[in-house]
């Protein structure tokens, strides 16, 4: 009777069978990593925080509406923007209990942190803080960003901290302004994937009397901080080294900007 060979390597060959075993286990493990990671979202990316934070300038008012000052009744000169948004990890969880403060210059191109200097808007608060609630949302009613002399981009400042840590710092930018191509922060970020994410449209809102605009910035954290390419990260904190002319001087941008 004529043998039958069992041509089946992986049956003669069993340490050839479970390496392949273990092969296919790790294609399967590696994919569903691959497949985790894409699920992620993509974070927002940091940027620096300019020499404008008014560290020594925090106004008596804290809140979230920059556009009136106290108990003042004359509102900011410039176009009323609602800000919003929410605060996530790269899983897409909220974040509640996080502390988002902005600040940027009124529509005369002027950072609060510059003290006066005869060009500001005195009824535009220049800085505000809010604190997210359980879906991690933030809110904010300020101006529209304005282009000023160093910096053709509009743009605001941002900063995210979580149990008093500082965990983000970047700026939100006006997606499709000309100016942005030619700023030099802007122009900073590693690549076309960075700008979309700090760029957003400032919409007309529907039956507005006043001509507000409206635009939601979600902001993903988890990004590293890239010291000494962004130059907005100190671990230390504490404020920047003061700008020419100190930061009481001529409005920015009169030979620098941020």
């Amino acid at each position: 009777m004529r043998t039958t060979e069992n041509t089946n390597s992986d049956v003669q060959n069993p340490n050839r069978r479970r390496f392949l075993q273990q092969l296919a286990s790790g294609l399967f493990v590696s994919s569903l990593n691959a497949q985790a990671f894409a699920d992620e979202l993509q974070r927002t990316p940091w940027m620096t925080e300019g020499p404008f934070y008014p560290y020594n300038r925090l106004p008596l008012d804290k809140d979230n509406d920059l556009v009136i000052v106290g108990k003042s009744l004359t509102p900011a000169i410039g176009t009323i923007t609602q800000l919003s948004g929410r605060i996530l990890d790269a899983k897409g969880n909220p974040i509640k209990d996080a502390t988002i403060e902005i600040w940027q210059t009124d529509s005369n191109g002027v950072y609060l942190a510059q003290g006066s200097t005869g060009y500001e808007d005195k009824n535009f608060q220049g800085w505000g803080r809010f604190e997210t609630d359980s879906t991690g949302t933030y809110r904010f009613r300020t101006v529209k960003p304005v282009v000023y002399p160093g910096r053709s981009a509009p743009h605001i400042h941002m900063r995210v901290s979580v149990k008093g840590k500082q965990s983000l710092t970047t700026q939100l930018f006006i997606k499709g302004h000309p100016g942005n191509a030619r700023d030099n922060v802007f122009g900073q970020l590693r690549s076309i994937k960075e700008q979309i994410l700090v760029a957003r449209e400032f919409a007309p809102i529907d039956g507005s009397k006043i001509g507000e605009v409206a635009t939601m910035f979600d902001i993903v954290l988890g990004a590293t901080p890239q010291e000494g390419e962004r130059g907005g990260f100190r671990p230390g904190g504490g404020p920047p080294p003061p700008p020419p002319g100190g930061f009481g001087g001529p409005p920015p941008g009169r030979g620098h900007g941020f």
